[in-house]
């Protein structure tokens, strides 16, 4: 008997209204995707089920990825029975089911719909924050049950764009796959995290007048936040953490880990260690993308 075919990805995206989720289909449409948006809910199944008999009739012909858009706006929409279908998808062998979950903050939400001037679904006759609010609690479950949430509060398009191939790409590699992200907490902490850290302890290069301008690529800044009497002992810690952890969430079919790294402006010391622990996680053989959300921002 031959190989089994590799299953194909069914990728449903979700979350709240102006977070980007019709960004997020067009770029995955763009990667070779087979894109349908606000596909209403028992359709969904259908859509699986045709795409089953397709390939039954003609096995020779290549099958497509799918990438499906379901959110509040679509008919018949409940969190829980999405949930309970994608269970149900799950189950078989020739689909690779995904629910990515795309989250921002309320603030930033309500200046995107006040610039574009667009009504929330949720709030057709009262103000776009009642609507922001009812739609992020119909949405909780299904944000608790995403396998990837991306927080596009402060992530400006080239950056969106990076993180979607990097997870998505169809030649992408099986297995886990992990983001390290720099942040400052002074702009908050990332919602996709899964694992935080706290690295403001270190000794800090932006009172040196000569490395302030300077971000933690620079190799002087390293070589400062790296000559903290602690570092060593911190770093040889989170790296025996992280690689004790690794293998365990793969074996529980975890397939995205973003582990977060923070100081006070996510330009110096966040940034050293974020690279640092991307370097040793892609030197033991991980996949790994490492992004600095709030490196380039103005310094204080």
């Amino acid at each position: 008997m031959g190989a089994a075919a590799e299953p194909i990805r069914f990728v449903v995206v979700s979350g709240l209204s102006g977070a980007g989720k019709t960004t997020a289909l067009k770029l995955l449409e763009d990667h070779g995707y087979e894109a349908v948006d606000n596909l209403p809910m028992p359709l969904l199944r259908r859509l699986a089920i045709a795409d089953e008999a397709e390939a039954a009739a003609a096995p020779t012909q290549p099958r497509r990825a799918i990438a499906v858009g379901i959110d509040s706006r679509t008919r018949d929409f409940q969190p829980d029975q999405l949930i309970a279908l994608l269970s149900e998808l799950r189950q078989r062998d020739d689909l690779a089911v995904q629910l990515l979950y795309f989250d921002c903050e309320d603030e930033v939400l309500l200046k995107r719909f006040t610039a574009t001037r667009r009504r929330h679904p949720l709030a057709s006759d009262r103000p776009i924050a009642d609507g922001i609010a009812a739609e992020r609690r119909l949405m909780l479950p299904l944000r608790a049950a995403a396998d990837l949430v991306i927080d596009t509060s402060m992530a400006a398009l080239p950056e969106f764009r990076q993180a979607l191939a990097a997870q998505f790409a169809l030649d992408a590699l099986p297995g886990l796959s992990i983001m390290v992200l720099s942040f400052s907490y002074k702009h908050g902490l990332p919602r996709e995290a899964d694992l935080v850290f706290d690295v403001r302890f270190l000794r800090n290069p932006h009172y040196d007048d000569a490395l302030r301008p300077h971000t933690g690529d620079n190799p002087a800044v390293a070589a400062y936040v790296e000559a903290d009497p602690g570092y060593a002992d911190f770093f040889g810690r989170l790296r025996g953490m992280v690689d004790a952890l690794l293998p365990r969430y793969a074996q529980e079919g975890k397939r995205y880990l973003t582990i977060a790294i923070g100081c006070t402006g996510g330009r110096h010391r966040s940034v050293v260690v974020a690279e640092a622990l991307g370097k040793h996680l892609r030197e033991t053989g991980q996949r790994v993308d490492i992004r600095h959300r709030d490196r380039d921002l103005a310094p204080a």
